[in-house]
Order: C-alpha cells, then structure tokens, then sequence
C-alpha cells in the first residue's frame, strides 16, 4: 500500500459512521492520516434562485453537511485517539468522486448503505464499483463480524496475491486472531494457478504471531467466502493486476462477497506486473 491517507465516505447515515470508526482504526494501523469524504450530488435544476450552481456549500446546506462532518470526526478520535483528521467535501456522485479521490489513497472504506439511495440499489453497490476502478484496495463495513472468528482470505480463480495476504495477516495480528484461507479451484485455462504456500510462507515470516488454516473448498468459491463470513471478523479477496478489459469487471467472487457477506469485506488488487 502507498503511504497516501486513509479516505472513508461520510453521508450521515449510521453504516457510514460505523466505516468512519473503521477507517479510523486502518489509519493509525497504517501510521497515515485519516481523510474524511463527503460527496454532495447537486443537480443543476435544483439550485435556489441567485445561488451560484457551482457553489452549493455556500447555501443552506452548509449546516447539514458540516453536522455530518463534525459527528464523523469525533467517532474518529474516540475510535483513535491521537489520529491526524481532515475532509472535503466533493461535487458529484458518490461512487464517481471517491473513485477519483481513491488514487492518491492507501485504503478507501465504505459503509454498505447509504442514507440517500433506495436499498434496493445501494448495497454494496459503491464498493462493487470502487473495486473495480479505484485507485487503492477497497474496505467495505457492512454484517455483523464474529469478534471471536479469523479473517478469511480468499481469491478470485484461486489467485490470492501478496498485497493480499500481507493484508489479511496483518489485520489478523492486530486483531489477535488466526487467517483461514480458501483454496478453492477454478483457475481459467491457460492460466498458471498461485502457490499460496508459497505466498503464505514469504508473508508469514513477517507476522510470526498468526496461525494460518487452509480449508479447500469444494464446490463454488463464491458460496463457501459468503458462509464462512457469517463466523468471520473480516474476508479479504485477493485479486489479479489491473490492466485491460477483464481487470476493469468486478468479479464474481468479489461481487458475491461485497454484496451478501455478514461481515466487512476488503478487496485488494495485486500490483500490476511490468511487462
């Protein structure tokens, strides 16, 4: 990860607060800053009368926004103390300026509702699209962790990725908890499947506190990431480089896991390879 801040969206709503919380907790993990995002979609159509379209902050919503704020910070420094907090407030939508404001950012987390989008459109669906065009690794905080359960780490077509799993153990260490990971099937033809002993093994001698299980999944990867979520405090899904059309999709897995699992869910890229 870049040494850039920890960049969390704020709207007001409660799981917004409660990723405010989280991103907090990442931010002094990671020793950077944390950044707070509001983004204020303002449709031309619907600036007051001598109100400049192009400066809506200025109007009555300044309360509104500056209250929501002011509340995200505090959760912030309760959850820890000490923690360097900025902000801004962004003109567009949501998932479009985070998106952006993601590339300079060492993690973005996401709450998975949002106090202004009808449910049946909102859930995870910011973080299904920063996974698959943010600029950094994307966490979304959504279930209801087991605060006894691993973190499980998992891949899509059996690829895990050392960002990944460097992710996954040192979440784990901080937690006080063990790394289950999935070895599931279904690499695509022609592609060479990791070795996750060997990515485990390099990673592990850095957190030698963590105590690594493998379960091999039998079946589909997607189903199994969703039911060990409900007995899990956190599902890390590793996944190929960026570049070229596939890399620009969501994946299966990915998409199953940020939109049906019962606890929060990082989705971290591998760095892409030099050619």
């Amino acid at each position: 990860m870049s040494g850039g801040p920890v960049l969390v969206g704020v709207d007001g709503s409660a799981s917004s607060l409660a990723a405010v919380e989280t991103a907090a907790r990442e931010a002094d993990r990671l020793g950077v800053e944390l950044r707070l995002a509001h983004a204020l979609a303002w449709p031309a159509a619907h600036v007051p009368p001598g109100v400049p379209p192009w400066d809506p902050v200025g109007t009555g919503v300044r309360g509104p926004v500056g209250s929501a704020l002011t509340e995200a910070e505090r959760r912030a420094r309760d959850a820890a103390p000490g923690l360097r907090v900025t902000h801004t407030v962004l003109l567009g939508e949501p998932a479009a300026v985070l998106e952006t404001e993601s590339r300079g950012a060492s993690l973005t987390v996401v709450g998975s509702r949002s106090a202004r989008r009808p449910a049946a459109a909102r859930s995870g669906s910011v973080a299904v699209r920063l996974a698959a065009h943010g600029g950094s690794p994307v966490l979304m905080v959504r279930g209801r962790p087991d605060p006894a359960g691993p973190v499980v780490l998992a891949g899509d077509h059996g690829h895990l990725g050392r960002e990944a799993v460097a992710f996954a153990l040192a979440e784990a260490s901080a937690r006080g908890t063990d790394v289950m990971v999935l070895n599931g099937s279904g690499t695509p033809e022609g592609e060479e499947p990791d070795r996750p002993d060997d990515t485990l093994a390099a990673a592990r001698e850095e957190y030698p506190d963590v105590t690594v299980h493998r379960r091999r999944v039998r079946g589909g990867t997607r189903r199994a990431v969703v039911a060990a979520s409900a007995r899990a405090q956190l599902v890390v899904i590793g996944t190929r480089g960026r570049g070229g059309f596939a890399a620009a999709l969501p994946t299966r897995v990915s998409r199953a896991a940020l939109r049906h699992a019962d606890c929060p869910v990082a989705v971290i890229h591998a760095a892409q390879e030099a050619p």
